[in-house]
């Protein structure tokens, strides 16, 4: 097979790709593997889901939603768009409490490297989970219910444990979002008022390109009306989240209500929101160290600049699953979008992982980083209980590959 992730700055090296259509199809793909790892939407920008030997994707499994509403839970299969289920759950009069960036991305997938959205009272899209499904490196169907003393550290899984099937996620009566951007955010502000500043919406971004006084822009998304700032200047069309491209692909701005499906990500379903030539780098700070971690990033603005298509600062609430970069604390993404020139980024990262590591900055699982295993083990309390997890849910090793190996999983 010749297949490359969705931004195409990685091959994977797996000898062949499976596409069932039914569970027990999948069960048994599994069950005779080798090797083999679960393939999602192709957003990782590492060799995350890459296998040594087969991949599996579950996308041409039936949906199969199931909302129950005294529960307040919908029921889905991992293989599905978030995009896709917010637009089933809304017609139900239902909605999610988050969503990324980009809602091209599928459940499963997303939960498994504690993908978020930004909010200050919103967890990561991994926080919603309240069930999980999974085949088992023997081919069995394994449920993992709320109570299950092991979902806290099987839901942010890394494909560690087995291949998710089905996921069960916490929901709530839909809503509407408006949204409004704001330019030219002197830095002085944003610093001096940061708590004040990412609580004025229920979900703030912030836009940079470290390489100037102000912030480029921010994004205020409202759940209860018009929302402003006391600096800065409000946009009077369109934009896009990097500045001087074709707004066409972002979600509605300029406080115009609208679904929260339809608002809280910031680029459209319908469309491809860039051509994907890009490299992905983020990093988690712990709140209380965010504003100096930002004050420390301006200070290397010369050497990030000229790779940098855009940086976005974002929030997410604490929540206590293992392996989740928000995990036993409240977190400041620090999220780099740079140009497709891998050799230069690649010596980029040793220089923003230096700056940013008094400030126990913890790496995204699903892209680029130069952090290691004896590093991980110092970021993350539970990282030796997941590896015992791993251990029982796949003694043999089946799903193990060289990402897992050079960080949680080292042998």
């Amino acid at each position: 097979m010749t297949e490359t992730n969705w931004a195409g700055c990685y091959t994977y090296t797996a000898q062949r790709l499976h596409q069932p259509d039914t569970v027990s199809a999948a069960q048994r793909i599994i069950a005779e593997a080798t090797r083999i790892r679960a393939l999602g939407s192709r957003h990782s920008f590492n060799d995350l889901a890459d296998s040594d030997g087969d991949l599996i994707s579950l996308a041409a499994l039936p949906a199969d939603i199931h909302v129950d509403a005294d529960a307040q839970v919908v029921s889905v299969a991992g293989g599905v768009r978030y995009g896709d289920l917010a637009a089933a759950l809304d017609r139900s009069g239902w909605a999610l409490a988050a969503m990324a960036s980009l809602p091209h991305i599928a459940v499963a997938g997303a939960i498994a490297t504690a993908t978020h959205g930004s909010g200050d009272r919103v967890g990561n899209l991994a926080s919603a989970v309240v069930g999980l499904e999974l085949i088992s490196a023997e081919g069995d169907l394994l449920t993992l219910d709320e109570d299950h003393p092991d979902l806290p550290g099987a839901v942010v899984h890394l494909g560690a444990l087995g291949v998710v099937t089905r996921v069960r996620l916490r929901i709530e009566p839909s809503y509407q979002v408006a949204q409004y951007v704001i330019n030219d955010v002197p830095w002085e502000h944003a610093l001096g008022h940061f708590d004040e500043l990412t609580a004025a919406a229920y979900s703030v971004s912030l836009f940079t390109r470290w390489d100037a006084d102000v912030v480029d822009q921010v994004w205020l998304k409202s759940r209860t009306g018009q929302v402003s700032l006391p600096v800065g200047v409000a946009a009077t069309a369109a934009q896009h989240p990097i500045r001087g491209i074709d707004p066409t692909f972002a979600t509605d701005q300029l406080g115009v209500a609208g679904p929260w499906f339809d608002r809280l990500p910031h680029f459209r379903l319908q469309f491809t929101p860039s051509a994907g030539e890009e490299i992905q780098a983020e990093y988690l700070v712990p709140r209380k160290h965010a504003v100096a971690a930002i004050d420390a990033l301006r200070g290397v603005a010369a050497q990030l600049a000229p790779l940098l298509q855009v940086c976005e600062v974002r929030t997410i609430a604490a929540d206590e699953l293992w392996l989740s970069m928000a995990q036993g604390q409240d977190t400041v993404a620090l999220h780099f979008t740079f140009d497709r020139r891998p050799e230069e980024v690649r010596a980029l990262l040793p220089l923003l992982e230096e700056t940013l590591h008094r400030f126990q900055a913890r790496p995204h699982w699903g892209k680029w980083f130069t952090v290691g295993a004896d590093r991980l083990v110092e970021l993350y309390p539970r990282i030796e209980d997941f590896r015992d997890l791993a251990r029982r849910y796949d003694s043999g090793g089946k799903f193990h590959n060289t990402f897992l190996q050079r960080t949680v999983l080292p042998r």
